[in-house]
C-alpha cells in the first residue's frame, strides 16, 4: 500500500519581492514550490529562499493559460499537500496594454483561484496579491459586481463591460481587474470553504518592488511621487510589511477571516477620497 505524502507545499505564483517576502513568513518546514513565467525570476528567487534555508522547486507558469496553470497544480499536488497558495502574478498599466492586463490580471487570478480552490487541503489558505487602484474605481453596479466575482473563467474575457469599447486605457483595465480580483476572492472563499480552505486578498499600495519603480519611473510617475508626499504616512511600503500581514492572514490566528480584502497603502486611498489627493 502506497504512503501518502504528508509534506506540506506552499506554492508562490509570481517570483518577485512580495511573493518572496510572504513565502518567508509562512513557509518554515514546508516545500515551496516557486512558478513564474521566466526563469530568470525563478533562478533568482529560489536561491535567495535556498539560501535561507528552505526547501525549494521551481516551475514555469503562465497564468494566462489555463493548461500551464492546471500542469502547475498537478506539479504541486505531487511534490505533497497544497497548503498555502500565493498569487503575486500580474502586470502593471505601465508594463503591458489593456488586452494583457485583463488576460493576466483578471482571467489569471481567476484561473488560478479555480483551479487551486479543486486542490487546496483542509486547513489551507490563500493569499491574492491584488492593488490599491481597485479601490479607485468608482462604484459599479450590483451586477458588473455579480458578474466579475461569479462568471466561469473561460467566459470571464466575453463581459460587455471589458470589450474594447468601454476599456481602451490601461489603467482602467488595471482598475477593473483589481477590484476584480477581490470580488473574484469573496466569491472564491465560500467554495473554498467547503474544503476547510480561506482565502482573502491584499490590497497593497505603492511597494518598492521591481514592478513598483517601473511606475514610479514611467509614464505615471509624477502622480505615484505626488501620492506618496501627500499620503498619511508620507511614503511607500516594503514587501516584508505585505509579509506581516499575509502571515496573520494565512496563520493560526487568521482563521476567522476569509472572502476579505486589506487595503494597505499607507493612506493613500483615503487621501484619494478625502484629503489632499483628492484634487488629483
Amino acid at each position: 500500500m502506497p504512503v501518502k505524502n504528508t509534506r506540506k507545499v506552499t506554492v508562490v505564483i509570481g517570483a518577485g519581492s512580495i511573493g518572496q517576502a510572504i513565502a518567508r513568513r509562512v513557509s518554515a518546514g514546508k516545500h515551496v514550490l516557486l512558478a513564474d513565467l521566466r526563469q530568470d525570476n525563478l533562478d533568482a528567487a529560489a536561491k535567495v529562499l535556498l539560501d535561507a534555508g528552505f526547501d525549494v522547486s521551481t516551475a514555469i507558469v503562465d497564468v494566462s493559460s489555463r493548461h500551464s496553470v492546471e500542469a502547475l497544480v498537478q506539479t504541486a499536488m505531487t511534490l505533497g499537500e497544497i497548503t498555502g497558495v500565493i498569487h503575486a502574478a500580474g502586470v502593471s498599466p505601465s508594463q503591458a496594454p489593456v488586452a494583457t492586463i485583463l488576460r493576466v490580471d483578471l482571467y489569471g487570478t481567476a484561473l488560478v483561484l479555480e483551479a487551486f480552490g479543486n486542490a487546496i487541503a483542509e486547513g489551507g489558505s490563500g493569499i491574492v496579491i491584488a492593488s490599491q487602484s481597485g479601490h479607485r474605481l468608482p462604484a459599479l453596479t450590483r451586477e458588473q459586481n455579480s458578474a466579475l466575482a461569479t462568471t466561469a473563467v473561460e467566459d470571464l474575457l466575453t463581459l460587455p463591460m471589458l470589450q474594447p469599447e468601454n476599456i481602451s486605457d490601461p489603467l482602467h483595465a488595471y482598475q477593473l481587474s483589481k477590484r476584480g480580483n477581490s470580488l473574484r476572492v469573496m466569491a472564491e472563499a465560500v467554495r473554498w470553504g467547503k474544503r476547510g480552505a480561506r482565502v482573502n486578498t491584499i490590497s497593497p499600495g505603492i511597494i518598492f518592488t521591481p514592478l513598483a519603480r517601473d511606475e514610479l519611473n514611467g509614464p505615471r510617475g509624477e502622480g505615484y511621487r505626488r501620492m506618496l508626499d501627500l499620503c498619511p504616512t508620507g511614503r511607500g511600503g516594503t514587501p516584508d510589511e505585505v509579509g506581516a500581514l499575509a502571515a496573520l492572514l494565512m496563520g493560526p490566528e487568521g482563521t476567522f477571516i476569509t472572502g476579505s480584502d486589506f487595503l494597505m497603502d499607507g493612506g493613500v486611498t483615503a487621501a484619494y477620497w478625502y484629503g489632499d489627493l483628492a484634487s488629483q
